[in-house]
């Protein structure tokens, strides 16, 4: 009878224990689980957005360097050209390209530094290429002298497209910097939901660790220490801890067993005697 009350007890509340180790990991899990999305999310959404205007700058750079190296080869060949006192060719320069890849350059970069620069850049560059239109007038006249006119005229707004240049790829390299700093950040920002719940989860582990020290692993070790004394020196099973769960019901199995059999064996003794 005892036996049947016992584990019919037992049975009614078996979910206890394990409703609570459930949810105790399961918290600390679902900390984990939403802190590794926002970070995941965080980093992925900022790396794609600066990645892009990181590549984006580094085209940008290669486009400012690609018209630097344009105008200066054109600009050389005029010099040869003036330096051949006996040539009359005109250099070809691919005027569409330049205008294009301006404007590209222009566009592509949202900083509010390098519009102005693109637009000081086209303005010297138009100054420049009205004037190398003159070289053709200029090497066929016999009263222009084609050195002066080079050093005087065309030299002076060449060194403005090229500072313009200059100041056009300098700014794009500040930006590209700045959004290298913004990505540097942004990942450590993404990455502090994730230190954030790893410290956390570890603060739950050493919870859950006590708890389960205080209210199960060390009254375990008290029920086993008291079925000892009660088998090895026949003491009495006073074993009492505060809960109510199946160890608690276990615990007051274990008492009510003891005691019928100490009453039981006492039984037998005094049986014995008569």
């Amino acid at each position: 009878m005892a036996f049947g009350k016992f584990f019919k007890r037992l049975r009614e509340r078996r979910l206890s224990i394990r409703t609570k180790l459930i949810l105790s990991l399961s918290s600390i899990a679902a900390i984990l689980l939403v802190s590794l999305s926002i970070s995941v999310m965080e980093y992925s959404g900022m790396s794609d957005y600066v990645s892009d205007l990181i590549a984006d700058d580094i085209s940008s750079i290669n486009v400012a360097n690609r018209l630097a190296d344009m105008s200066n080869t054109y600009n050389l060949q005029i010099l040869e050209v003036i330096g051949d006192e006996t040539s009359l060719r005109v250099p070809a320069f691919d005027d569409e390209y330049f205008k294009s890849h301006c404007d590209l350059l222009r566009s592509s970069v949202p900083s509010n530094q390098v519009k102005p620069l693109a637009d000081s850049v086209m303005y010297s560059y138009s100054a420049y290429m009205l004037t190398s239109l003159e070289l053709e007038d200029v090497l066929q006249s016999d009263f222009i002298d084609s050195r002066s006119w080079y050093f005087e005229r065309l030299q002076p707004r060449y060194d403005r497209l090229r500072t313009d240049l200059g100041a056009l790829s300098e700014a794009i390299y500040q930006d590209l910097a700045k959004n290298s700093a913004t990505f540097e950040g942004g990942f450590y920002r993404s990455i502090i939901p994730g230190i954030v719940a790893v410290g956390v989860g570890l603060l739950l582990v050493v919870m859950l660790l006590s708890f389960l020290l205080a209210f199960y692993v060390n009254p375990l070790y008290r029920m086993l220490d008291g079925l000892d004394a009660y088998r090895s020196r026949d003491k009495k099973y006073n074993v009492k801890f505060d809960g109510d769960d199946q160890l608690a019901q276990l615990n007051d199995g274990i008492s009510e067993l003891a005691n019928e059999n100490r009453q039981l064996r006492s039984r037998i003794k005094t049986m014995g005697k008569k």
